[in-house]
């Protein structure tokens, strides 16, 4: 009688292990849960695209017109660049033969004076 006693007190008294009782869902209910949460979390990602689908359509079209309008700006900003470059090295050809005659006539000046004092 005593070995009965015994093992009751090992399983059942102060000494006895502690023990956690959970409860364990079977595999196909947690499957299934998690089945009805996506088809739900995709039934509102359809509804809210649904629902803001027009008015997203309506901004990517306004924001594509915005895009084509800035972009001839750019072109037109960037042909006006060249156009103002092509002018800037016309105009420094110009000076430097401006400046190249200038010279020329400086120096002829300088000649006509030296005759000129030369002749007194």
């Amino acid at each position: 009688m005593k070995p009965v006693r015994r093992r009751i007190k090992r399983h059942f008294g102060l000494t006895a292990r502690q023990v956690a009782v959970r409860s364990k869902r079977p595999w196909y209910f947690q499957w299934g849960l998690f089945i009805v949460v996506a088809t739900i979390g995709y039934g509102l990602a359809y509804w809210q695209y649904a629902a803001g689908g027009g008015k997203v359509r309506e901004e990517l079209n306004k924001l594509t017109l915005e895009n084509q309008a800035l972009h001839t700006k750019v072109i037109e900003v960037s042909q006006q660049l060249q156009i103002e470059k092509a002018a800037q090295t016309n105009l420094t050809k110009e000076l430097n033969v401006v400046q190249d005659e200038n010279m020329r006539i400086k120096e002829d000046l300088v000649f006509y004076k030296n005759m000129l004092n030369g002749k007194k």
